[in-house]
């Protein structure tokens, strides 16, 4: 990305006041698979330790992993390559978000596609006033 673009988006990685600022008082704790980098506040008495990602990419919440969730959000202190086990072999790799966009889940009856679906099966009938 442009110089310009590093200093007015915040949408496609950082800008650059984080960056600059992420130097100044963070240390980078961390990278994880996608190449998304944590960071922690440098210690300082009295206050409580601040946690951050810059994405490698896309801004996108969804894009951290769980083990990294977890530690953003002071669920344990240790980083989680130092605690966690080894995937297991029916976990699912990571899947970006496709909400709004031509690969996002529609059921039967979504008005993205048209809106008709198959009548309910069974013995419901639905209430009618005049019955």
């Amino acid at each position: 990305m442009s110089f310009l673009g590093k200093i007015f988006t915040w949408w496609d990685g950082a800008t650059i006041g984080t960056l600059l600022w992420s130097s100044r008082n963070g240390e980078h704790v961390g990278t994880d698979a996608q190449g998304n980098k944590y960071y922690r506040s440098k210690p300082k008495e009295g206050q409580r330790e601040r946690r951050w990602v810059i994405y490698e990419g896309t801004n996108d919440a969804s894009r951290v992993p769980s083990e990294w969730h977890g530690w953003l959000h002071h669920s344990y202190d240790e980083l989680p390559e130092s605690h966690l086990t080894p995937p297991r072999i029916w976990e699912a790799d990571y899947s970006p978000n496709a909400t709004g966009t031509g690969a996002a889940y529609l059921p039967a009856g979504a008005l993205q596609r048209g809106g008709q679906r198959a009548r309910a099966t069974g013995d419901y009938e639905a209430w009618t006033p005049e019955a």
